[in-house]
């Protein structure tokens, strides 16, 4: 709550992810070194770092998953947490929409179910096995599971890794398609600068357990790979990252996630 001037107040919604000086330690090594990190409700905030950041060490935390693990700050997340991850999950021996509604009570349990399935584009597939879905499939069902449950956070664990390149694309039009009819905080972990920059609209770099960059993506949807803004953007993070990219005159025809 916040007080204005003239007496006013508002409600001020909590934030979805809430870190200050969080430490989490493996033996005598800290791979949360006092991290301070405030992530707003409904906000789509993707996190980049090299192999040994801490940007797993950091999901879990913020996912409660770590209970075995040292460390000391405070840490303070929405009652409904979903998770993500790079494969689906899914149970063989359930049907889709058992899977999807798994751990869900209430009477309208397998309504929101159906629901959550025709959202991701997998309408009358509810009584499909998992194994006669093909990959992409598998990850949208994924997401309707996350999803149907209303989360007030999502957290997504690099969940495109594994698909190709065309299927990638068609997914990220789907998450951003449902973050906007959803509106949960996301937490987006990944590798790919071009599907941080995509997607998003703040990237983090993890660096050394601690956030090195926190970039805000002022691009409007959808947004282009070949817009000049775009390429600042992802040359900022590559530079953060430690890569150095070879500047080209011209347009890079040859890539294939490139949009028009």
């Amino acid at each position: 709550m916040a007080t204005h001037p003239g007496g006013l107040t508002t409600l001020v919604p909590r934030p979805a992810i809430r870190t200050r000086k969080l430490v989490r330690r493996f033996g005598h090594r800290d791979i949360l070194k006092e991290l301070d990190l405030t992530v707003g409700a409904g906000e789509f905030t993707a996190l980049l770092g090299r192999s040994g950041s801490g940007k797993s060490t950091l999901l879990r935390a913020v996912a409660r998953l770590d209970h075995n693990v040292g460390g000391s700050g405070e840490l303070t997340v929405p009652g409904r947490v979903s998770l993500s991850f790079q494969d689906s999950r899914l149970l063989p021996w359930l049907r889709l929409i058992d899977n999807v509604i798994l751990g869900l009570r209430g009477p309208k349990a397998r309504e929101r179910g159906l629901t959550a399935l025709a959202e991701v584009g997998l309408g009358g597939r509810d009584r499909s096995w998992p194994h006669e879905l093909s990959g992409g499939e598998q990850q949208r069902a994924a997401l309707a599971r996350a999803l149907v449950r209303e989360p007030g956070l999502l957290l997504a664990d690099e969940p495109f890794g594994a698909l190709d390149a065309l299927t990638r694309i068609k997914m990220h039009d789907l998450l951003r398609e449902l973050y906007e009819r959803h509106r949960p905080a996301v937490l987006l972990v990944t590798h790919d600068v071009d599907e941080a920059v995509e997607l998003a609209d703040r990237v983090l770099v993890l660096e050394d357990g601690r956030i090195s960059v926190d970039l805000t993506v002022d691009l409007p949807a959808p947004r282009s790979r070949r817009d000049p803004r775009f390429q600042e953007y992802r040359d900022t993070l590559l530079a953060a990252l430690g890569v150095a990219q070879p500047r080209t005159e011209g347009k890079d025809s040859h890539d294939p996630h490139a949009r028009p």
